[in-house]
């Protein structure tokens, strides 16, 4: 009588346990941008081989380190590739699950005729095939989650090499405009005198047209220079996540002098890039299609348990077996394309190592221009500044004429320039290196 009174609520039970094992839908509507983010609380925990944890003050010259902690953190971009990323987490999961069975049920009435019950008909079947599949699909879709971290740890690299490329040319191009606005300067203070001198008739008309010349050229290389030295800053703050008007002061920074090699550093860049390794889990995704498609090549099999009773009260119950049968298709055409896609990624990845190659070997050639630009500058330098200072003084003095003087201090500007410029290239094809070897540059000694 017990077992009679439970079989109820034992019924009731059940299905109420198995809808609440089911997943609920809550809406979640779209916001007005990204949200804050905590950069002194993330910054120092941060976690990345190419990161050390700090302390981030918006207020304080920022260095290197954390220029790209803060573009890691909180930039947009980032932040929507590792929403994505799960997306891949979650398919990865979904490979590891069981195929559920499936159940089906009948009942017919006896409209007409001596038999007295329903004709009832039932069947629990289970596909087979997905567990032959299983363990291969586990391993394609845990390459393919592998490859998607791989690409949003490059993609975060990229954009911290990206933020500290902007900062390296935004602190160019804040020496620049100092030195190009005094060269504006006397450029335009010596139109007004040569003016001023063709009026009373003392210079010919060709004199004033060079000085006017000279100032216009002095003029759009300033110009030129502050629109550069506006889109950087713009350009660091969209990377770091920060507001366009969100004031940044960097620190110095002063590229390290290394011998390179472009084969030490080619080397460094095959074990250390993450797009070379998400390549190669990509690959090994791709192998994993390829055997699942030639498993599906073979019979898929459903097995089914069926049972009845027909309208005259006879029972049955039994398996049943059903399969395709593989005379004409035999997924030959799957086959193809997986092995085709296989053989495109190999290439894709022996491309991607050309390319690297002679991308290193560029940034290496270019280095050692911009390095020895640099010593000839500084060579030139002393110089010209002691015979500006001189001529300064003669001016002074009134030996010499005041055109003279300010024509010897243009010439220390101009080798200024120069030397900022340099500084300028030596910085970016270090820290295009940092990009192509996948790693910073004290790691290339190691």
């Amino acid at each position: 009588m017990k077992v009679k009174r439970l079989a109820p609520v034992l019924a009731c039970l059940l299905p109420t346990c198995l809808l609440a094992a089911c997943a609920s839908y809550a809406p979640h509507p779209l916001g007005d941008g990204p949200a804050d983010v905590s950069l002194s609380r993330d910054a120092g925990a941060i976690d990345r081989p190419y990161l050390h944890p700090a302390t981030i003050d918006l207020a304080q010259p920022l260095d290197m380190n954390a220029i790209a902690t803060i573009a890691v953190i909180a930039n947009p971009d980032l932040k929507a590739l590792r929403a994505r990323a799960a997306v891949a987490d979650a398919q990865a999961f979904a490979a590891r699950l069981l195929p559920d069975p499936n159940f089906s049920l009948a009942a017919n009435k006896v409209l007409s005729g001596p038999d007295p019950f329903l004709d009832l008909a039932g069947a629990l079947g289970l596909d087979i095939s997905a567990l032959r599949t299983a363990k291969v699909r586990r391993t394609g879709a845990d390459a393919l989650a592998r490859q998607v971290r791989l690409d949003l740890a490059w993609a975060e690299w990229q954009t911290a090499g990206q933020a500290r490329l902007q900062a390296a040319r935004l602190a160019s191009f804040e020496q620049l405009v100092p030195i190009l606005a005094a060269s504006n300067s006397t450029a335009r203070a010596l139109l007004e005198r040569t003016l001023r001198a063709a009026g009373r008739g003392d210079l010919a008309a060709d004199q004033v047209q060079a000085a006017r010349i000279a100032a216009f050229d002095a003029q759009d290389r300033l110009r030129s220079a502050e629109r550069d030295l506006a889109s950087a800053r713009l350009e660091l703050t969209r990377l770091l996540g920060l507001p366009p008007a969100s004031p940044l002061a960097l620190a110095p920074f002063a590229p390290a002098e290394i011998q390179l090699d472009p084969e030490h550093l080619f080397v460094i860049a095959k074990a250390q890039r993450f797009d070379l390794q998400a390549l190669q889990a990509g690959y090994g995704a791709q192998e994993a299609s390829l055997h699942k498609a030639i498993l599906d090549q073979f019979p898929n099999l459903m097995l089914t348990i069926n049972s009845g009773r027909d309208s005259a009260g006879n029972t049955s119950v039994g398996p049943a077996v059903s399969f395709d049968l593989p005379i004409w298709n035999r997924n030959r055409g799957v086959i193809a394309a997986e092995r085709a896609t296989r053989e495109a990624l190999r290439t894709e990845y022996d491309a991607r190592l050309f390319q690297t190659r002679a991308e290193i070997a560029a940034a290496v050639s270019g280095l050692a221009i911009a390095r020895q630009q640099r010593r000839s500058v500084t060579a030139d330098l002393p110089a010209l500044t002691r015979f500006a200072e001189a001529t300064q003084r003669a001016a002074t003095r009134g030996d010499l004429p005041l055109a003279t003087a300010e024509t010897a201090e243009q010439a220390v500007r101009d080798k200024q320039v120069l030397l900022a410029q340099s500084d300028q290239a030596i910085a970016e094809q270090m820290i295009a290196l940092e990009l192509l070897t996948g790693t910073l540059n004290e790691m290339w000694t190691r």
